[in-house]
């Protein structure tokens, strides 16, 4: 027969309660007593049951996560960060596409399949803030991603501004002055894509360097065919370029290739920058300089903060939080004095 509590707690010389806590990961629980109850977890080989702890909390012991496309580096390695994270807290994590699309977004705040699961994290493109007031009230949601909308909800998202700024600077303070921006997209003021060019143009100006609506190029998709459409298009029109700051990584991935091919050296004639620090961008030739918005910080608290609005737990009310960010200097744009 599969052991019990009341094994662990004998062979451990501990009461049920304290081997159900040790188990249930509370924190009040002396180490040397913690150690001794994990030990008699290990050699009996007991495995809580988890459908009987479900029913009696009345809990799923799942969450949901909602991304845009996870064809998309960022929403793929982001995932898996959410994983992870949510195995070390004991859930597991049904994972949902929307496209980024409103009206899949909007069904998925009214589906029957939320039922499943005892919160949500979810990464919005198209919903507005009266879409999510019209979610059901009592269901745990965590948002993710940069718009910041006035609803009573948990956000966790990165700080763009700064960050963008911290690239720009970055590229101005080798010399380059001719920085072409991709992946900009029209009437996107409080997406990510509004939020870095606000970041580049305050670094612009704090330079005192004039801003060139030239040097902007909007991309319908951010994979690495827009970066290099971008540069195409750049190149093709004539355009001086001697830096090109992508809005993400794969833009500026698909920008070196296009770069490269036209004959342009990276980064002696043109340095590149990217946004987001996907694990590719360490094995490019030459390897990409970007920014690392914190994304496993990000999906970490985003992780925590859920389960303690799930556990009633979490402090205070509905936080906006952000992560902190890490200029990732390689050899794309090293930073040195152009000779």
């Amino acid at each position: 027969m599969a052991p019990t509590l009341h094994d662990v707690a004998r062979l451990a010389g501990v009461s049920i309660k304290t081997v159900s806590n040790v188990v249930n990961g509370h924190p009040h629980v002396r180490p040397s007593t913690r150690a001794a109850v994990e030990r008699a977890v290990a050699e009996l080989g007991y495995t809580p049951n988890l459908t009987a702890r479900n029913l009696r909390s009345g809990r799923t012991g799942a969450i949901a996560l909602a991304v845009p496309d996870l064809s998309l580096s960022y929403f793929a390695e982001l995932a898996g960060m959410v994983i992870a994270r949510a195995e070390e807290r004991g859930v597991v994590v049904l994972v949902e596409q929307t496209g980024g699309e409103r009206d899949r977004e909007r069904e998925l705040l009214r589906s029957p399949r939320l039922g499943l699961t005892d919160g949500l994290i979810l990464s919005p493109l198209g919903l507005d803030a009266t879409d999510l007031a019209a979610r059901p009230g009592a269901y745990p949601t965590v948002l993710l991603g940069e718009r910041v909308f006035d609803a009573a909800i948990d956000h966790v998202t990165m700080r763009n501004i700064d960050a963008a700024q911290a690239a720009t600077s970055h590229l101005l303070a080798s010399g380059r002055r001719r920085i072409a921006v991709l992946g900009a997209h029209e009437d996107d003021g409080e997406g990510a894509a509004g939020l870095r060019l606000q970041g580049h143009r305050a670094a612009l100006a704090a330079a005192g360097v004039a801003f060139d609506p030239a040097l902007v190029v909007a991309t319908r998709f951010w994979d690495r065919s827009g970066g290099a459409d971008a540069v195409r298009d750049l190149l093709a029109r004539g355009v001086d370029v001697d830096a090109v700051f992508g809005l993400n990584d794969t833009l500026a991935l698909g920008a070196i290739r296009a770069l490269q091919e036209a004959g342009r050296r990276v980064p002696d004639d043109v340095a590149v920058v990217g946004f987001d620090d996907l694990d590719e961008a360490r094995y490019s030739i030459p390897s990409l300089t970007t920014i690392d918005p914190g994304r496993r910080w990000i999906a970490q608290t985003a992780v925590d903060t859920l389960l303690g609005r799930v556990a009633d737990s979490a402090p205070g009310g509905p936080r906006v939080l952000a992560a902190d960010f890490t200029l990732r200097v390689r050899e794309s744009a090293p930073g040195l004095p152009r000779r």
